[in-house]
């Protein structure tokens, strides 16, 4: 999300992951001998947790990353809200010029980050969410990097979603090794989920000391190994995680005004870790 990523739409198939144990529904591939260390379950109404989530805000008076047409508010229930045991956060057709930070901009939404909450470093990510959808939509769950700005700290885009691709999703990598040897695409790859907008999936990341494994529902479909190139693996430091609902960009396209409001869900967020 903080550079111009544009993939192509590649479905892929499932591939197996030799340490994987399943679930009894078939779609958690946490490793043997990982325990769950970290969650958020979204159970309490209102706000989002502030010992938890913080709201990013920073670009909203010079405007945001890649060509983005969202105000992102905080503290705002009508932008990020827990209800019924889940996080929704909501982008409108709005403009908030009361607003002391205010850029401009025509929409609302809410950008929320664990930056000096919360941090992480390896271990299996899941997430269940269901995408907002609607042309111009580009909802997120990702990490950054906390001891080094970007491209230097690495992020790892667990999830990305456009609404111009509805059935499709996307994982990818960012760092200094891939903006200098691929520019803004970055190192990632796509996955079919025809029902992403009407169902919930869960979005998963297997993070070790050797690679980063991508994958929804347990079906694998990128890899991203170490290797000795410059740049090439800032992910052995720690990263905070970031859950945001974008409208418009570089990746998203042009933006149906008939669409809003519209609602990225997020049921909960799991970490487990190796004992």
């Amino acid at each position: 999300m903080l550079k111009s990523l544009i993939l192509s739409a590649v479905a892929l198939t499932a591939l197996s992951v030799a340490t994987e144990t399943r679930a009894a529904d078939g779609t958690s591939p946490v490793p043997a001998g990982y325990a769950l260390d970290w969650a958020e379950e979204f159970n309490t109404p209102g706000l989002p947790d502030a010992k938890t989530w913080v709201y990013d805000t920073q670009a909203n008076r010079t405007g945001w990353y890649n060509n983005e047409k969202q105000y992102y508010a905080a503290g705002r229930l009508e932008n990020s809200e827990v209800k019924d045991g889940t996080l929704r956060i909501t982008a409108r057709k709005e403009r908030l010029s009361d607003r002391a930070d205010y850029g401009g901009q025509d929409y609302s939404s809410a950008r929320l980050i664990t930056r000096g909450k919360v941090s992480f470093l390896y271990g299996f990510y899941e997430i269940r969410a269901k995408m907002p959808c609607g042309q111009g939509s580009w909802p997120a769950i990702w990490m950054l990097g906390t001891d080094a700005g970007w491209p230097d700290g690495g992020e790892i885009d667990i999830m990305e979603h456009v609404g111009k691709t509805p059935g499709m999703t996307y994982g990818t990598v960012h760092n200094r090794h891939t903006i200098d040897t691929r520019g803004g695409p970055g190192d990632g790859a796509g996955i079919a989920v025809p029902d992403a907008c009407t169902a919930f999936h869960k979005y998963q990341l297997l993070w070790t000391p050797q690679k980063l494994d991508f994958f929804v529902d347990g079906q694998h479909f990128h890899t991203y190994a170490k290797t000795d190139q410059p740049g090439a693996w800032p992910f052995d430091k720690p990263q905070f995680l970031l859950l945001n609902l974008a409208i418009g960009g570089n990746m998203a396209g042009e933006v149906d005004d008939g669409i809003f409001p519209r609602t990225f869900e997020v049921d909960y967020v799991r970490v487990w870790k190796k004992r």
